[in-house]
């Protein structure tokens, strides 16, 4: 069998496109080889800079066969009483492409029907792999594309090449214009010559030859080879920096790496801001000494190799140092006011059209901060008085020169500045922590005033933009509405034992009545819903069965720990050898309930009655009730959420002989009262927990 190669030459592409192109150009090409019936081999990216490829090894031949059975009229329909077809018959043979006389007629459950056995010859691979592979490019997707000149397709860059071959054969594949050759490009300065590839397993190495390290993950391990090598070289090793690497790895094609030196009179400047003007604007990596502390030195990674490495250095060293004089001056700028003299800044820097600017929403910010720490932190008052004046200074690092400079920086800077203007060390590590979580999977909060903030910030957005009428619609959400309502969970999960959703979505909702476009009442039940719909998709996520999530999350969201610890609990106690009974009895309960408040036979408010009690199970079912209930309340009390669930499956074998023992819809409406509101005690205390109803048993 041959191997497969389709490789598009461009001009440099974004180093962040690179990896998902090449994933999706795989996964395509893949999917579309299989719906053809072409079996193949692995699957091999390459990709630099200025290409893309995918290797396909053992590609079969030719398509497999395939034979289909088609089902048509049922004889009745289709056979008259002389014998002969009739239309539907003739039509049912034209549709699966066979002769009348081809036809079969065969005895199904639904009776004798006309039955087409279809086989498809199979054709050569080569005749369907045009197609297939100009498929396979249109639908590269890439996060911004271009169109270029007159053409009509849009691409990341344009499109200078194109490679397609099977085995040592040619496959006609066109693009905007390019028609596929037998040629590669090397590297674009080193080897400038177009290189003739007989087959597709010389790719790699011809490439090689041509100074292209084409597969990424080679090319990865090389620079971080270099890159140890030359920190060690200057005394130090590689600051860690798994995206910087990632980075660098889709800006070249040969890497060559060089080590530098700059002024120690930066090392003044913060760490955080000497780390990112090198890594985010020059891509060098930083160097530590044994202890982590920075060095005056720094390794860049270059795409040729150089003819005199020391004029490349002093190249690299020369414009690092007008890029750290930039940064000094900012910070040094940046020094001659207080955090606190720069807060009326924030007015000029607007938040959103409809909610006003970072002023106004630092304010709204200081009084949820303060509330939210009071129920994190019950009764401890430097908490709450830290997170508010953290609230007030949060945000005012946006209107400084270095995160204007360095926007990555937010948060970070603010910590700095906070700590060189005297403030407690709680109030400047929240600013910090008040943007967390990032990113998905991204460190959370670490202290509780870094936590109030940060869960007040993400409310405000939250309570704000809904106010306002900008809810997220489908894959709309500019506002990353989404992901901050995960984040706000996330902490609560963490530090929200005491916090209500309710309460903190009514607070947040206060604070932008002013600015408010839409209904508030119904705008409190849609972030509700919003934050409940993020809940249950995590907690399913996470591996919990979608029964048993929805179950708990029917109990009520309004407690972020309580509704995880249910949930596992309820996951535990499905495992249980004797849950399908347990889960029955509930069941019954709850449905016998439901009904009667439909019919309007059952009054929450009406008590049992003992002395209506003709048999000795309503007793013992109201003592095992009360008993359970106590139980598990307090148990609730204490965090024990599993230990309560226990309790209340305990009362199963006393429900299992109240329905034994009596007949709860029984004739005298005394009677069938007293056992509703008994069922309705029992069902309460099931509700605390979860809705039975909804687990599939």
């Amino acid at each position: 069998m041959d191997s497969l190669l389709l490789e598009i030459g461009t001009e440099e592409i974004p180093a962040g496109y690179i990896g998902p192109a090449l994933a999706a150009m795989s996964r395509e090409l893949a999917e579309r080889l299989s719906r053809a019936r072409i079996r193949h081999g692995e699957l091999n990216t390459f990709g630099t800079p200025r290409r893309l490829a995918v290797l396909v090894r053992e590609v079969a031949p030719n398509q497999e066969a395939m034979t289909e059975t088609l089902v048509g009229p049922p004889v009745r329909v289709a056979i008259d009483g002389n014998g002969g077809y009739t239309v539907p018959a003739v039509k049912f043979a034209e549709k699966a492409g066979v002769s009348l006389e081809e036809l079969r007629r065969e005895q199904t459950e639904k009776g004798e029907y006309l039955v087409a056995v279809r086989t498809e010859t199979p054709r050569p691979s080569r005749e369907l792999l045009p197609e297939i592979l100009q498929e396979t490019l249109r639908a590269i997707p890439f996060p911004k594309s271009m169109r270029w000149a007159d053409r009509p397709m849009a691409f990341a860059r344009p499109v200078h090449s194109l490679t397609a071959l099977l085995g040592s054969r040619k496959i006609p594949v066109s693009f905007n214009g390019i028609q596929s050759g037998k040629k590669i490009q090397g590297h674009f300065f080193m080897q400038a010559k177009p290189i003739p590839l007989t087959v597709p397993e010389d790719y790699e190495k011809l490439l090689s030859n041509a100074w292209v390290v084409p597969d990424p993950e080679k090319r990865k391990r090389i620079i971080e080879k270099e890159v140890e090598e030359r920190a060690k070289n200057l005394g130090g090793v590689p600051l860690p920096d798994d995206r910087l690497l990632a980075e660098v790895t889709n800006l070249v094609e040969y890497p060559v790496a060089v080590g530098g030196r700059f002024d120690e009179k930066f090392l003044e400047i913060p760490r955080p801001v000497l780390i990112t003007a090198m890594a985010k604007h020059q891509k060098y990596f930083s160097v530590v000494d044994e202890n982590g502390e920075l060095l005056p030195c720094f390794v860049a990674v270059n795409n040729t190799p150089a003819r005199d490495a020391a004029l490349t250095t002093r190249g690299h060293e020369r414009v690092l140092r007008a890029r750290l004089s930039d940064a000094r001056f900012f910070f040094e700028a940046d020094r001659e006011h207080r955090l606190e003299d720069r807060a009326e800044k924030l007015s000029g820097v607007l938040f959103q059209a409809a909610l006003g600017t970072m002023l106004e929403k630092t304010g709204r910010l200081e009084d949820l901060a303060g509330f939210i720490a009071e129920r994190m932190a019950p009764g401890d008052m430097a908490v709450k008085a830290h997170a508010a004046r953290a609230a007030r200074l949060c945000k005012v690092d946006l209107v400084s020169e270095v995160v204007g400079e360095f926007p990555e920086l937010q948060g970070i800077m603010g910590r700095i500045y906070a700590l060189a203007d005297g403030e407690a060390e709680p109030v400047a590590t929240a600013v910090e922590e008040h943007y967390r979580p990032i990113h998905a999977g991204g460190r959370l909060p670490e202290t509780p005033e870094g936590s109030a903030l940060a869960c007040a910030d993400k409310l405000d957005s939250l309570c704000g933009c809904f106010a306002v009428g900008l809810v997220p619609t489908g894959a709309s959400d500019p506002y990353a509405l989404r992901r901050q309502a995960i984040g706000m969970v996330l902490i609560l999960l963490e530090r929200g034992r005491g916090v209500s959703l309710g309460e903190l979505v009514d607070r947040g909702i206060s604070l932008v009545a002013d600015k408010a476009t839409q209904d508030l009442t119904e705008t409190r039940k849609k972030i509700l819903a919003f934050l409940s719909d993020r809940m249950i998709q995590m907690l399913v996520e996470r591996g919990n069965p979608r029964d048993i999530v929805a179950a708990a999350a029917a109990a009520g969201t309004d407690n972020v720990p309580e509704l995880w610890e249910r949930t596992r609990a309820l996951s535990r106690l499905k495992d249980r050898p004797d849950f399908q009974e347990l889960a029955a009895a509930f069941k019954r309960v709850v449905n016998i309930i439901r009904q009667a408040r439909e019919k309007g036979e059952y009054d929450k408010s009406v008590a049992p009655d003992p002395g209506l009690f003709e048999n000795a199970c309503e007793g013992e079912l109201l003592s095992a009730s009360s008993r359970a209930r106590e139980e598990a309340l307090g148990l609730l009390e204490t965090g024990d959420v599993e230990g309560a669930l226990r309790t209340v499956a305990s009362l199963k074998p006393s429900v299992d002989d109240f329905f034994d023992g009596v007949l709860v819809m029984d004739p005298d409406p005394a009677k069938r009262a007293n056992r509703l509101a008994l069922l309705g005690e029992i069902a309460g205390l099931f509700a605390r927990f979860a809705d039975f109803s909804r687990i599939s048993t």
